[in-house]
């Protein structure tokens, strides 16, 4: 019988070979991150210059936004290429893309991590919607982005007179993957984490392809895992396993039961906080469009205010999902977020991603970078920096109702609650109603095609997805409707006929007092 192999993580380090491919697993806030390996390998990097010109995937963000997870390869000459879905947990990295050190390319996290299964199932890449009209579509892109990526990774194709996406295959030599204990036929469990990821997608992939797979674990038991079922990957894809006694669950704590859903939600439970100002503005209005029954989904930033608002006012939220795995949980939100306590299931995100790719979530919120007049949203490329789309795109292309969140402006922006009316006190200097999105991480034709129903909450606006483009359909109290919104838009915009008359009645007096 097959029997672990521990090694150390120097001597997985020191395996790595220059030109190699690897594929990382794991999530921002060190969920299920493997860094004691991977800083083994930075480690050897520094101090020899090699391995060198790696070809480095990952699906989310990895690390702790410092140091750790992608970081870790963010040095000129160790990667010449990665294929990343999202960015932003690498300062270092950004920068090397940005300054054309590196070929850099972002795609749709569940088109990475599906790309990977597809890879250990041996197929020939993978076809499928989601993309499509997104900057990962090579009309748009193919998830270039900066000069040096050069390659193809992304041809339209036809099949059954249908439009679609092929994602071309790739080989991948090493992959490093985690999970809490291995025993002794180095079988690996992750059953104290907060998720899976895709692990066992990338142990397949690596060892499918005649590569070997590294993994990290906090211990080694010297019984079978038991039972059965909590093994995450089975010992027969595992190479080599090292183990890290000081492994955190979490970069902010140890090993939280909660946290890996070894733990039923109590009968009471602390309300969350209520979000402020301009967030507790949006999140009210956004919550609006929840609806009885519906499988939920909240996004990164703005969006994850809205349980809390729809807590303090009784309003029931039937089912929540997100990309990292969980049904259900308690989002911890910032740099941890991905991570839940209570959850009541939590998948494979790759079978997750299967859920959203096939038109599971009733009810999407999320952040909102840039608007144009098209309603294309984006939220993948803000700024000098990459930022990446994580499952934006994944989320977004099937889901029945979206609704963005995100301010009418920034830098600056000063925006008060009193007496239920918003004032605005001051306005701010970059504009986020822009004439042409940079980066379409939301493509307005595509909801359009395919009947979705959208919505843009703001502080001081709500818009929705008409066919002829944005349409106005709201304008929060206190907000005046020509100055504050129509005058400080790039592009003339549908009017909902409720509010015409306002608009017009708005203009008359305008003009009368300056006459």
């Amino acid at each position: 019988m097959k029997r672990a192999n521990l090694i150390d993580a120097d001597s997985m380090a020191a395996a790595i070979f220059d030109g190699a491919v690897v594929v990382l697993s794991g999530s921002g806030g060190g969920l299920v991150e493997p860094d004691h390996i991977t800083e083994a390998i930075e480690r050897r990097f520094l101090l020899t210059g090699h391995p060198r010109d790696l070809t480095l995937i990952h699906a989310l963000g990895i690390g702790d936004g410092v140091t750790s997870g992608i970081s870790r390869f963010a040095h000129e000459g160790m990667v010449k290429r990665v294929i990343g879905g999202h960015w932003t947990w690498s300062r270092p990295m950004q920068k090397l893309a940005r300054e054309e050190h590196i070929e850099a390319y972002t795609l749709p996290a569940g088109v990475i991590q599906t790309l990977i299964r597809e890879a250990g199932a041996g197929r020939h890449g993978l076809v499928t919607h989601i993309g499509l009209d997104t900057f990962a579509d090579p009309r748009h892109g193919g998830g270039r982005v900066n000069a040096r990526a050069q390659e193809d990774l992304v041809e339209v194709v036809t099949l059954g007179g249908k439009e679609l996406l092929w994602y071309k295959p790739f080989e991948i030599d090493f992959a490093i993957v985690r999970g809490t204990t291995a025993d002794m036929q180095g079988n690996l469990t992750s059953r104290e984490e907060p998720a899976d990821i895709d692990a066992f997608a990338a142990a397949l992939a690596a060892h499918n392809r005649g590569g070997r797979v590294f993994a990290q674990v906090r211990d080694v038991s010297a019984t079978p895992i038991m039972p059965a079922r909590a093994v995450t990957v089975p010992g027969v894809l595992v190479d080599d396993i090292c183990v890290y006694a000081d492994q955190k669950q979490t970069t902010a704590a140890g090993y939280d039961p909660a946290i890996s859903g070894e733990m039923p939600a109590p009968d009471t439970r602390t309300p969350p906080p209520l979000p402020e100002g301009i967030r507790y503005i949006i999140a009210k209005r956004a919550a609006k469009e929840l609806e009885p029954g519906a499988c939920v989904n909240f996004g990164y930033g703005l969006p994850d205010g809205i349980p809390a608002v729809a807590h303090a006012e009784g309003v029931d939220i039937s089912w929540t999902v997100i990309e990292q795995g969980s049904h259900n949980g308690e989002l911890l939100g910032g740099d941890l977020f991905g991570a839940t306590r209570h959850a009541s299931a939590i998948l494979k995100s790759n079978d997750q991603f299967d859920l959203f790719s096939g038109g599971g979530i009733d009810i999407a919120f999320l952040g909102m970078g840039e608007l144009d007049a098209q309603g294309n949203v984006n939220v993948s490329w803000l700024g000098e920096n990459i930022v990446g789309p994580g499952g934006f795109v994944d989320i977004t292309q099937r889901t029945r109702k979206v609704v963005f969140c995100g301010t009418f402006e920034a830098k600056g922006l000063e925006v008060e609650l009193e007496d239920g009316q918003v004032r605005i006190r001051r306005h701010g200097s970059v504009p986020k109603l822009v004439e042409q999105v940079r980066h379409i991480t939301f493509s307005g034709r595509r909801a359009r095609a395919d009947g979705q129903k959208v919505i843009y909450v703001t502080e001081r606006a709500v818009f929705e997805l008409a066919a002829e483009g944005l349409r106005l359909i709201e304008v929060a109290p206190g907000v005046d409707l020509v100055r504050d919104v129509l005058e400080r838009m790039p592009f003339d915009v549908s009017v909902h006929p409720s509010l015409r008359e306002r608009a017009e009645q708005s203009s008359q007096t305008a003009t009368a007092s300056t006459s």
